[in-house]
């Protein structure tokens, strides 16, 4: 705690200073145990301030008391959304365990839009991230005005953050050639979905996969696993190809260190009824089949953080309008849900949604808790 105080100091306040009645290390810490403690919106964040106030001040000084929901609001606005990344990242190493394993992680990219974060004649942020699917924390970020500007966005989070020696993951969007080479110039690899967005690229790997003699081949060798699980009531098998046979491709010479490629198969089945799904890729990866279906299906997790930014935090009913405030609330959120993966709450198993709940009751005992990780 004393260490996360202390790098709070530093960030840049850009307030004139005889002006200041409220200190950002004050309301980021205000933030920050309220969106742990169920709190969602500015005047719920402020609430929280007021009915915890004697606790707060044991970490801060509330010189002037506790600040309005406007006067959050309006501060979080002026912070630089970069900082605040990187005083997240700070927190997360520190508690990182992973430290010198050589375990490549699987780091997973994608974008996701805050809804309700638009006025008239302005559309909302869309934000990119790229979230480190084993520590379960967000690397790095960059906020864009729509969807379609991820392509221009993903070099530049890549290019902030350390991806030495591990696997980029990106939906079909973020498949460029450019992007290859951003991933292979910084010595990390890739698995990048592929649809129809890039010309013939899907109908000649499908079609190859098509074959069902290539297909019983892999089978034989290390270029196949089958997993299955049982979900919601239906039975979901997968299947996953990879093959280093690639010398067919006249696109290969377009895509940076691509060497293998690969599909996966999944079949759901419930009840009577049965349902065949296809998923195809291009990797730098040389044939590892098993580093090649975690990266695949370790994809979700950026999906699942995105759910939970939604049904956890409520971030689509968040209506804040200004948008520095907007993606610093967003970095928050992130980061609490790594905190709330931590907290161990009458060793009952829960959903996230009812661990913030519950510390909603007794923030200072659960807060305190986790600050002794």
């Amino acid at each position: 705690m004393e260490q996360l105080l202390e790098w709070m100091e530093i960030i840049e306040d850009v307030r004139q200073h005889r002006k200041v009645r409220h200190s950002i290390k004050d309301i980021l810490i205000i933030v920050l145990f309220a969106t742990l403690a169920n709190a969602d919106t500015w005047e719920q964040i402020a609430d929280f301030a007021l009915w915890n106030e004697e606790y707060l001040r044991q970490y801060i000084e509330l010189k002037n008391g506790v600040p309005s929901h406007d006067t959050i609001q309006r501060v979080m606005g002026m912070i630089r959304p970069e900082n605040l990344q990187q005083l997240q990242r700070k927190w997360q190493e520190l508690l990182d365990s992973n430290e010198g394993e050589k375990l490549k992680k699987i780091i997973c990219v994608d974008g996701k839009t805050m809804r309700s974060n638009k006025r008239e004649g302005t559309k909302p942020c869309h934000i990119v991230s790229a979230w480190s699917r084993e520590d379960g924390y967000c690397l790095g970020q960059k906020a864009v005005e729509e969807k379609s500007n991820e392509i221009t966005a993903i070099p530049k989070v890549l290019e902030s953050i350390e991806i030495k020696g591990q696997v980029v993951t990106i939906d079909a969007m973020g498949t460029q050639t450019a992007i290859a080479e951003t991933i292979r110039k910084r010595r990390a690899d890739y698995v990048l979905a592929v649809k129809g967005n890039q010309g013939n690229l899907e109908t000649d790997i499908r079609q190859y996969f098509e074959e069902q003699q290539i297909c019983e081949e892999l089978k034989k060798g290390s270029g196949y696993k089958k997993t299955t699980e049982k979900a919601h009531g239906q039975i979901e098998i997968r299947e996953y190809y990879q093959t280093e046979e690639t010398a067919w491709m006249y696109q290969k010479k377009q895509w940076k260190g691509l060497k293998s490629i690969g599909m996966e198969k999944k079949t759901i089945r419930k009840g009577e009824t049965e349902k065949e799904e296809y998923r195809y890729y291009i990797s730098s990866l040389c044939e590892d089949i098993e580093l090649f279906s975690r990266a695949v299906r370790g994809h979700w997790a950026v999906e699942s953080m995105h759910w939970h930014l939604d049904v956890t935090f409520k971030e689509d009913a968040n209506t804040t309008l200004d948008k520095t405030a907007a993606q610093n609330q967003n970095i928050i959120r992130k980061w609490c849900l790594s905190m709330l993966k931590l907290i161990e709450i009458r060793g009952t198993k829960m959903s996230l949604r009812r661990k913030r709940f519950n510390i909603s009751f007794a923030p200072a005992q659960f807060i305190e808790e986790l600050m002794k990780i």
